[in-house]
């Protein structure tokens, strides 16, 4: 790839030749001047303030220049900060022939934003139609099932099902993808965690579950909040159906990653299905309740959020999910 020279290398230079070409015609002046008017006894006396004022215009120039060019030098900061989540416009005032071009690109996020929110908007009313005429169908399969027909039953029953799956996880990834193009969003690991355990731990309670948050509060990710409350339910959803007492969540950083472990004590899983329940509609057990999307959908949103997820082993003796997403500072 070419090297290309800065607007400020290109400035500064042709700033030092204007300078040199300056000076070199002043000292021209007031060494041929004199000789050729010899009485012009005044060129001599003002040479050395001459000279002075001189040197002072070249180093106003050159400030004058630094100070012209150090907006632009703003620039790539603040937009990688509007790429990370920490912004949402690009900030600061610029000069005239660089001002249009921001406010353009500004324009540009907030229309973006706007056609998010209409998709997402449409998704939801995509999804309920498509639900209700669904929830028709699979009240006429019980009808059929009533009334001893249990081929055609079975067979509405199951592709309502199917349905209903592929529904629930187009959406999610619709929304997914929405959500990963919305600039300026970031989220609390631990704000979303905790509210998380105490949803969870009243619906599991009864199983003598408990969750035991060990998040910082220091960490922050580069997501919505209704994404990584949908990445942490699921994944916290999980672990108290199939611990024997306890769930852990905990949160560490690495380089510019937040890790997210949630950890149980249950039975685990088998090292050779560990990568096949991430895939879409699979599940760990059959019997269990559920349409084993959850955690196809956790991928799918960790894949728009530049980040991962993977199943290992517990130290606590069941399987530990350990979620990898952006850190947003």
């Amino acid at each position: 790839m070419t090297r290309r020279w800065s607007i400020r290398g290109r400035v500064m230079l042709g700033g030092a030749l204007w300078a040199i070409g300056f000076f070199s015609l002043s000292t021209v002046v007031l060494t041929v001047y004199p000789r050729l008017m010899p009485t012009a006894v005044a060129v001599h006396r003002h040479a050395h303030a001459a000279l002075g004022i001189t040197i002072v215009c070249v180093i106003a120039g050159f400030a004058l220049i630094r100070g012209a060019i150090a907006p632009l030098n703003g620039i790539r900061p603040r937009l990688a900060d509007v790429r990370r989540g920490i912004a949402q416009r690009l900030r600061g005032s610029y000069p005239s022939e660089v001002q249009p071009l921001v406010d353009d690109l500004n324009a540009l996020l907030d229309h973006r934003d706007q056609t998010v929110r209409r998709a997402i908007a449409t998704a939801g009313d995509l999804a309920h139609g498509l639900k209700t005429p669904l929830a028709i169908l699979a009240q006429e399969a019980d009808r059929g099932e009533a009334a001893g027909k249990l081929d055609l039953a079975t067979t509405m029953g199951d592709q309502i099902d199917r349905m209903r799956r592929h529904i629930d996880h187009h959406l999610a990834r619709a929304r997914a993808a929405a959500s990963g193009t919305t600039s300026g969003a970031r989220c609390s690991v631990a704000d979303s965690a905790t509210a998380l355990a105490r949803t969870l731990h009243r619906l599991h309670g009864e199983r003598g579950i408990t969750i035991d948050v060990q998040v910082s509060a220091d960490h922050f990710v580069r997501g919505r909040r209704e994404d990584v409350d949908e990445m942490l339910g699921n994944l916290l959803d999980n672990g108290c159906k199939w611990a024997r007492s306890r769930v852990v969540i905990s949160s560490w950083t690495d380089d510019a990653m937040i890790v997210i472990d949630v950890e149980d004590d249950g039975s685990g899983l088998p090292a050779d299905i560990r990568d096949k329940v991430l895939q879409r509609g699979v599940k760990a057990d059959e019997a269990a309740p559920g349409s084993g999307l959850g955690l196809a959908i956790v991928r799918d949103l960790a894949d728009v959020y530049e980040g991962s997820i993977a199943l290992d082993e517990s130290p606590l003796g069941g399987l530990r999910a350990r979620l990898r997403l952006r850190s947003a500072p």
